[in-house]
């Protein structure tokens, strides 16, 4: 079902929005602080218009053990947020005449394999072929320092997944390189040249590579039975793949200023911009309903982090979170309908108990003129599993009294069996389905 299903609904949810006439900020914080009265969400989000913030909000701890809670300037890891920031120095250097996209990486690492074909432009756009470093058992050693040569090492050894530039994927050690190539251009650290190059000109002062054995950067969590403290990977094996830290307004103000040309020309935001294979270089398109954003998101450690700009009315959504046990992606619909007029709800983590006898009531099969096919509920002991007319079955997890949800999908069925009718609800979407008469 989940292929079909959601190709349907989000075909179906492409319609015209505006800006909302009033920011509902009162429903927004009372979303937020649901998620925090149920131990799903901890972090900050901002979202800002012509470089402005008009919503911000920040719930939970910084520092659990210390009971500091998290505020507007609480400081996060961005994880791979930080591509961005390299890629934009990248074509800083581009623009000085300090190297082209077609600069093979010979010059700089000859030991890496397949570096006399790899070009600066491949390691941007993630089509260099060098196995991503962090896939070798990375979490064991992560926490400690690494030199340059140490981590290069590492990555020379990885070898190369395929020809460059035969195709993309994903890979953390481009920007690492990246990272080194710019150390060896300006002949300064990496953090020196990202305050020179972006936090200096920006006023971005909470905005930093790393942290300093006095910083109150967040502390991370993962949620288990209650919030557990995270490990802490040194910043030295991320670079600028990953070791910058910020806050939600200051990445919406970096993002304002990359697509306002206060950081490179509109020749180089062109490039940064194109996709290929679902890549640009340092930036994913992100679509929103019938908007195209622009942006990236990160995860390290117990982080998380997003970030997507929307050129056509110069609105930047930002989230930063040191603890989640939800789905981000749902945070980020409903911050952003909330920002563009379009309803969203608050969640009901209501525990129902249900029996088996009791699942009775909602089994059968469900139609809509509204959808191509007809959902199937049926039960598994005292589990609801439903299923698309062709497609594989899934299984349901009570949401309240009558809601039923699907998470890795977002969709939500809300049954009414008096009436024997079901709302599903996916991504903005709302279809009304009755139970076939058997």
């Amino acid at each position: 079902m989940k292929q079909f299903i959601i190709t349907a609904l989000i075909a179906c949810c492409f319609v015209h929005i505006g800006f909302s006439q009033e920011f509902p900020t009162m429903k927004l914080n009372a979303y937020f602080d649901t998620l925090e009265q149920n131990d799903k969400f901890m972090g900050t989000v901002c979202v800002s218009r012509n470089g402005d913030d008009i919503y911000t909000k920040s719930v939970g701890f910084s520092n659990m053990e210390a009971k500091a809670r998290a505020h507007q300037n609480s400081r996060y890891k961005i994880g791979s947020i930080s591509k961005t920031f390299t890629a934009v120095m990248i074509f800083q250097a581009i623009e000085q005449g300090r190297l082209t996209l077609a600069t093979t990486l010979d010059n700089y690492f000859p030991n890496i394999q397949n570096a006399e074909s790899i070009t600066i432009d491949h390691l941007l756009s993630h089509r260099s072929g060098i196995l991503n470093f962090t896939d070798n058992n990375f979490p064991s050693w992560a926490t400690e320092r690494k030199t340059r040569d140490e981590l290069l090492k590492i990555i020379a050894d990885g070898g190369s997944d395929f020809t460059p530039d035969s195709k993309t994927q994903y890979s953390n050690s481009n920007y690492v390189l990246l990272s080194w190539i710019l150390e060896n251009i300006y002949r300064q650290p990496f953090q020196e040249i990202l305050q020179t190059n972006i936090i200096t000109p920006l006023q971005l002062p909470r905005t930093s590579f790393g942290r300093s054995e006095t910083d109150t950067v967040c502390h991370s969590y993962q949620y288990f039975d209650k919030w557990r403290i995270e490990s802490d990977t040194d910043p030295s094996v991320t670079m600028g793949a990953g070791g910058i830290v910020s806050t939600a307004s200051d990445l919406n103000l970096f993002f304002h200023a990359l697509f306002s040309g206060k950081l490179i020309s509109p020749n180089s935001l062109v490039q940064m911009t194109t996709v290929t294979d679902g890549y640009g270089r340092g930036l994913f398109r992100i679509p929103f309903r019938n908007r195209t954003g622009y942006g990236h998101t990160g995860g390290i450690d117990g982080f998380h982090s997003i970030s997507i700009y929307f050129p056509d009315d110069q609105t930047a959504y930002s989230l930063t979170s040191n603890g989640a046990n939800y789905i981000i992606n749902n945070i980020s619909i409903a911050v952003l309908s909330a920002t563009y007029g379009v309803p969203f709800e608050i969640p009901d983590f209501t525990k129902v108990n249900y029996t088996s006898t009791d699942l009775d009531k909602y089994l059968g099969v469900y139609s809509s003129s509204q959808l191509p096919i007809k959902l199937t509920v049926s039960k598994r002991g005292k589990t609801l599993v439903a299923q698309g007319t062709g497609q594989s079955p899934f299984e349901l997890k009570t949401s309240g009294e009558h809601i039923f949800r699907f998470d890795p999908a977002n969709i939500i069925l809300v049954f009414e069996p008096d009436k024997g009718t079901m709302i599903l609800k996916q991504g903005g979407g709302t279809f009304f389905m009755k139970k076939d008469v058997e």
